[in-house]
């Protein structure tokens, strides 16, 4: 395999350090609050390899055809998971927020394949980082972490394809009035990029400009400089449950 010779950021991280083992069994802990698991022997041996991990936001934490080599369970901060097309667009696929396993990483280590996209901290991030040997066995050795692992495959699936269905199916209007409701703050704001708007919607920043400058026609919204304010509310959400829109970009 033609693994990238790079170093993983997650390892070389500002801080990394080995915890107590309590002290990451109640990291272990805190983030399955939801659904009670019990630390078996397994994954008790498991976190005495873990690491505690923090990285500053802005830190690319794996490139496509970077070598996968931790399992990675985010237990504070938030993860942007996007896939950069051959056009150079990029197109998110999820975020990995606290209490959740980037499903990626999880594949692409039992897989023993490279990563295929790119991950981005958005704020700083605290991660326990298990090593894949580890990971391993502690997989085929106890019941209860193989139905974490499992789960959080499962769920994180079931996102991607309403993701995927929702780009293929959804007007590309309808997705754009959904994310400026959603983005927009109490001052009826979103303070936001055309291509962070596009790269939310599946979109390309050009396509995604032309559509707004047609809302700013009609009156919807006004556009400036990384802002754009919400004119005309009750349209927008008009907009927003429509499976088709008058308004169209030319």
């Amino acid at each position: 395999m033609n693994f990238r010779k790079t170093v993983n950021p997650w390892v070389t991280s500002i801080l990394s350090q080995m915890a107590d083992l309590d002290d990451k069994i109640q990291l272990w802990e805190a983030q399955h609050c939801t659904a009670p698991v019990t630390i078996d022997a397994a994954t008790r041996k498991m976190l005495l390899t873990a690491k505690v991990a923090t990285i500053p936001a802005g830190t690319a934490v794996f490139h496509p055809h970077d070598r996968c080599d931790h399992y990675l369970l985010v237990t504070e901060g938030k993860v942007k998971v996007s896939l950069i097309t051959a056009g150079g667009h990029e197109l998110l696929l999820y975020r990995v927020e606290a209490g959740e396993s980037c499903v990626l990483t999880t594949t692409c280590l039992m897989a023993s394949q490279p990563y295929p996209a790119e991950g981005v901290t958005e704020t700083a991030v605290t991660a326990l980082m298990i090593p894949k040997i580890a990971f391993d066995k502690a997989l085929a050795a106890s019941d209860g972490f193989r139905q974490i692992v499992f789960s959080h495959l499962s769920h994180r699936f079931a996102d991607i394809i309403g993701r995927i269905e929702a780009v293929k199916y959804s007007d590309l209007d309808t997705r754009l009035a959904n994310e400026l409701l959603r983005q927009m703050d109490n001052e009826q704001c979103i303070l936001a990029t055309h291509q962070a708007i596009a790269t939310e919607i599946g979109s390309s920043r050009e396509v995604v400009s032309r559509h707004l400058k047609q809302l700013e026609r009609h009156g919807l919204i006004h556009l400036g400089r990384g802002r754009i304010e919400v004119l005309d509310t009750a349209a927008l959400r008009a907009i927003a449950v429509e499976t088709g829109s008058c308004y169209k970009a030319s």
